[in-house]
């Protein structure tokens, strides 16, 4: 029977979604790769371990580990995992691994051979107060300084960076549909008004539509949600010229990041403010006022605005508001210059059905990573085959039975949840090719 598809789309600014309701439902799973693959001789090596407290042992979850005198990098799981490719030729090499508010710790990459492997960082006992450096008049000097000095301190050329994507979206606390994909971004300079490109590389999906019951969701934009989480490349999605003068800032325990004093500050909207706004911290490093990372959310308290803000269109007998918008972004510094390095989106929606007894919660999750990245020697994107940013990753990428799938490329651990459902997943794909 053919399933029949009623598209719903929501939007905030341009962290677009959609939402999709299923008529009829029935269970969809692919066995097959949408890129064809090729056999390649495997010619680097994989290292595997844990990043976590030295003290209280706790994992330590968006570590970066990067393989020094490299662009090649990765970034640990919510579970404090990580997986990095190297090139056989690198092997001998050291990596450096940081934390935010923790000492970087450089080992040499044969320290990570054998199993059960796990890298203990410390905290940064150096206080800001006692750096001598030039103090800002305020909070918001501070962060407008960050914001103008995008010229100086981040990347003035164009660049080429790989980048690992991940989508996952739950039905409360169980895996509904999994989106992973390896990218290539044409990244413009920082003082570029032009849009960065995004081209596919490598995908896979699955969606498990009976868990979904009668509800799925998207998230139109894919590798773009999370890339215009970069606040000083895409600042008009959170500190746009009339939005700026709407937040208090103010000063936060400081803290250190790559053996570097970084300031913190805490920024909200002022209480006259009733539409929904962002609230969290900025971490500014000490010496170049140079944005290092942002972690900050949306206030959705305002059901029906914050709802206005995702929800175009929906069917009458179903309401639907966010309960969370939580976003992050790092970057990361090479040769005295800063650049994108991650971010994370999450979406917690509650869908009230009139008639039902029980409520479902969805939770969207969306990640990118950069592994790695070149100075660019021309725009190589060809109009086919780039990206909009409307793409709906799901729509665009099959296969989840390859366990080689990714080869040499460089992802984000997946965690245990979702290292689960991909197992499932390949057992069903198994039965299904005994049974043909």
């Amino acid at each position: 029977m053919k399933t029949k598809l009623n598209f719903v789309f929501l939007a905030y600014k341009n962290y677009l979604l959609c939402m999709v309701f299923i008529v009829s439902g029935g269970m969809e799973m692919f066995a097959f790769n949408f890129f064809q693959e090729q056999q390649i001789v495997q010619t680097f090596s994989e290292f595997k371990g844990t990043v976590i407290d030295s003290k209280s042992k706790a994992p330590l979850s968006f570590a970066t580990l990067i393989v020094d005198g490299t662009n090649i990098s990765t970034i640990t799981n919510s579970e404090g995992e990580f997986l990095l490719k190297v090139p056989k030729t690198m092997v001998d090499n050291t990596i450096s691994i940081s934390f935010l508010g923790y000492q970087v710790k450089t080992i040499p990459l044969s320290n990570l051979n054998g199993d059960d492997i796990q890298i203990l960082l410390d905290e940064a006992a150096m206080e800001l107060s006692e750096v001598k450096i030039n103090v800002p008049k305020d909070a918001y000097t501070l962060v407008k300084a960050a914001l103008d000095k995008k010229s100086d301190h981040f990347l003035t050329e164009e660049t080429i960076m790989t980048a690992f994507y991940r989508e996952t979206i739950k039905k409360r606390r169980r895996n509904a549909s999994l989106s992973e994909a390896v990218v290539e971004i044409y990244r413009e300079p920082y003082a570029s008004s032009k849009s960065d490109k995004i081209k596919l590389i490598k995908a896979r999906k699955s969606t498990d539509y009976n868990r979904l019951d009668t509800l799925a969701l998207k998230l139109e934009g894919g590798p773009f949600s999370a890339l215009y989480a970069d606040v000083i490349k895409y600042p008009q999605y959170i500190f746009s010229e009339n939005d700026f003068s709407n937040y208090e800032f103010s000063f936060d325990k400081s803290t250190e990041i790559n053996n570097r004093s970084v300031y913190v500050v805490k920024f909200k909207p002022h209480e006259n403010i009733v539409i929904p706004m962002h609230y969290g911290k900025l971490y500014i490093d000490a010496e170049t006022f140079s944005l290092v990372s942002a972690i900050y959310n949306l206030n959705v308290e305002n059901r029906e605005m914050a709802a206005k803000m995702f929800v175009r269109k929906k069917p009458n007998r179903v309401t639907v508001y966010p309960t969370e918008a939580a976003y992050r972004v790092d970057y990361r510094n090479h040769n005295g210059k800063w650049h994108y390095g991650y971010s994370n989106l999450q979406l917690t929606f509650k869908v009230i059905w009139r008639g039902r007894l029980f409520n479902n919660v969805y939770t969207l999750n969306s990640e990118m990573a950069i592994t790695d990245w070149a100075k660019n020697l021309g725009d190589s994107f060809t109009r086919k085959e780039t990206l909009r940013p409307t793409v709906i990753l799901s729509d665009e990428a099959s296969g989840f039975s390859d366990p080689d799938f990714w080869g040499e490329y460089n992802i984000i651990e997946p965690e245990k949840s979702i290292e689960s459902a991909i197992d499932k997943i390949n057992r069903q794909m198994e039965r299904r090719k005994g049974n043909e």
